[in-house]
């Protein structure tokens, strides 16, 4: 393949100005699209465009003004059935136009994987309205997990510990909910030992390859700290591996994609997928030789993945905004960066709401203990400040 490549990226988050910042690394022109200015991706790429892209007029526009070689998607919140068309014209959608409508919804991975695929997953159900809830969490022990069919960075995503609950439970998670959607699923609590992510690349030719797999701790839904390794046994990195082939293979096309899994005492149990690099992920930046957004461009662009090497034990804790702010500033950013082995990610979004994800502390220790400790302590130290 010739470079340079054009991508256009749908949603330009944290997550997407990794992105693009590996694909210009290579040569590469990237158009980044959100539904407001200045998103993060968007103070990266060459190109960028504000739309709404619920709107199937819109993508048309700005696809047809840019007439991108590959469409990225990044968030959940799009007009999928578009992608179909423009796949249809020849246009590369990662990982692939179909893959991209199934995982946008929770209701469509967790029927593919559970149905259709026999993977183990807990016990769930759907429901439209109040009613439908209530009838449905009566039939699956409490405590539960109610959460949007569509959603990011757990938002809407509650757990219900009694019938009195419910109606709190709905209310959020329609608060939520992206997209157009008024669905949600309400599925058993699993009483896991760890939550881990395990980075998944696809290639278009060649095997499929794994990362170390990564754990995760969660408050209300989104991630606060992740690191990698985490302490699986061989056997059960290989129950992880085979369920997470599984359900890439059924997905096609190419790219990272972050699966989820609950590890109990006896059973690896899928939890939920992502078709793209994901938020726990970005321990990589510090933890392997090539990230995970590397890795993401050189699966879709068919450039050859010779070695996935970890650097040694790495974790990562989030930096959060403790208030709404119209524009922000950051405090301690010498100290954060003072302890040897850590360093910082300021995502540069431009405002800020109470838990809103504003950057990241990354660190390297002799072992897991330790990378996480250092990585907390400096993630504390940076404040998010009004300007």
């Amino acid at each position: 393949m010739k470079l340079p490549r054009k991508l256009m990226l749908l949603g330009a988050g944290e997550l997407g100005k990794e992105f693009v910042i590996a694909a210009q690394r290579l040569g590469n022109y990237v158009i980044a699209v959100d539904r407001y200015a200045h998103a993060p991706a968007m103070q990266v790429a060459d190109a960028s465009e504000v739309i709404s892209m619920l709107s199937g007029d819109d993508l048309e526009r700005v696809v047809a003004y840019h007439q991108p070689d590959f469409i990225v998607p990044e968030i959940e919140a799009i007009r999928t059935e578009k992608l179909l068309e423009f796949e249809a014209r020849g246009i590369t959608v990662i990982p692939t136009a179909r893959a991209t409508n199934y995982t946008m919804n929770r209701d469509r991975i967790r029927d593919l994987a559970h149905r259709e695929l026999g993977l183990r997953t807990a016990r769930y159900g759907y429901a439209t309205t109040l009613e439908e809830l209530v009838a449905i969490s009566g039939a699956i022990n409490f405590p539960q997990v109610v959460k949007p069919v569509m959603s990011s960075s757990g938002k809407g995503q509650s757990v219900v510990e009694g019938p009195q609950d419910v109606t709190k439970a709905w209310n959020y998670a329609l608060a939520g909910s992206r997209g157009d959607s008024y669905k949600v699923i309400v599925e058993e609590f699993i009483r896991f030992d760890l939550e881990i992510t395990l980075l998944t690349v696809r290639q278009w030719q060649g095997a499929t390859l794994f990362c170390p797999p990564i754990g995760h701790r969660q408050e209300r839904g989104d991630y606060q700290e992740s690191w990698q390794p985490a302490a699986l046994t061989a056997q059960q990195i290989a129950e992880a591996q085979a369920m997470a082939r599984t359900v890439t293979d059924a997905l096609g096309g190419a790219g990272v994609f972050g699966v989820e899994f609950f590890i109990t005492a006896d059973e690896v149990i899928f939890s939920e997928l992502s078709p793209r690099p994901h938020d726990t992920g970005m321990v990589t930046l510090i933890s392997q030789n090539l990230n995970e957004f590397e890795l993401h461009l050189r699966a879709v662009l068919g450039l050859p993945i010779p070695q996935i090497e970890l650097l040694g034990p790495a974790a990562s804790a989030v930096i959060l905004a403790e208030e709404a702010m119209d524009r922000v500033a950051f405090t301690g950013v010498a100290e954060a960066l003072a302890q040897p082995g850590t360093d910082l990610r300021l995502f540069g979004k431009p405002v800020a709401h109470p838990l809103r994800r504003m950057g990241v502390a990354l660190a390297r220790g002799g072992d897991i203990a330790e990378a996480r400790t250092k990585a907390t302590q400096a993630a504390q130290k940076v404040q998010v400040v009004g300007v």
